[in-house]
């Protein structure tokens, strides 16, 4: 993006780059950055807080009226206001404590019963904020189970929409990931990204599937889902299971 920045410059339009990761900034070298102290995927902060995203985007747009460069640098000066735990938050969906399943076939069936108990909290989400994230599989949220069980029992399958088993095995947890997120944000004030995080690695099934489901991508002989599932199922700091 830094590159496209600078071609983007070099024919009279002004650019500015929305960052998070500093020393990728300091190496890249954008012609103007604004460094922002929000988690990855989050540039403007928190979902539903439209007055603080446009602080950040005003901010943003003006650095295009300075002359400083060639490479301009600014940090926003506030942590998200809603990066604060939301006190006594629980997530609309309540579920038992997950047991984790011993074969594809009761990961499956596991599975298929706590989707079924979350799926009303995301149509309440969908309903009152008129939008979802989920769909990028194109797989409907009830056949999910059993093509990620298919994974784990050693098989390959491919959805129509993507083609290859690494791309269709991805798409599919993310949906499975949007849909638990827009679920947990279904009633009330929203709570804090970290606080959907550890409900979903610590306390859902879901969460202990795509665990099981990275050992097994990454043990797979098709390399494109030893890649996936390596780099974008499971975030690194609840590798170890126990969502804290």
């Amino acid at each position: 993006m830094s590159a496209l920045g600078h071609m983007l410059e070099t024919r009279g339009i002004a650019t500015v780059a929305i960052a998070s990761v500093l020393p990728q900034v300091e190496k890249t070298r954008p012609p103007r950055a604004l460094m922002v102290p929000f988690m990855l995927g989050r540039p403007f902060g928190e979902p539903n807080d439209m007055a603080f995203q446009q602080r950040v985007l005003r901010q943003a747009l003006g650095l295009i009226e300075s002359d400083a460069g060639p490479v301009i640098l600014a940090y926003f000066p506030d942590d998200n206001p809603s990066w604060s735990d939301r006190a006594g938050w629980r997530a609309s969906a309540v579920l038992p404590a997950p047991v984790v399943p011993d074969s594809p076939a009761s990961w499956e069936a596991a599975l298929r019963d706590e989707l079924a108990a979350v799926r009303p909290a995301w149509v309440r989400f969908t309903q009152r904020f008129q939008r979802t994230t989920v769909g990028l599989s194109g797989l409907e949220p009830a056949d999910w189970p059993a093509f990620g069980a298919a994974f784990l029992a050693g098989e390959l399958p491919v959805l129509p929409l993507h083609g290859t088993p690494a791309l269709s095995l991805r798409f599919v947890v993310d949906d499975l990931k949007a849909l638990y997120g827009e679920a947990a944000q279904a009633d009330g004030d929203p709570p804090a990204a970290r606080q959907i995080d550890r409900w979903f690695w610590g306390e859902t099934l879901a969460g202990r599937f795509l665990r099981a489901l990275r050992i097994t991508a990454l043990e797979s002989s098709d390399n494109g889902v030893k890649t996936v599932g390596g780099r974008f199922f499971v975030p690194t700091p609840y590798l170890g299971g126990d969502g804290s």
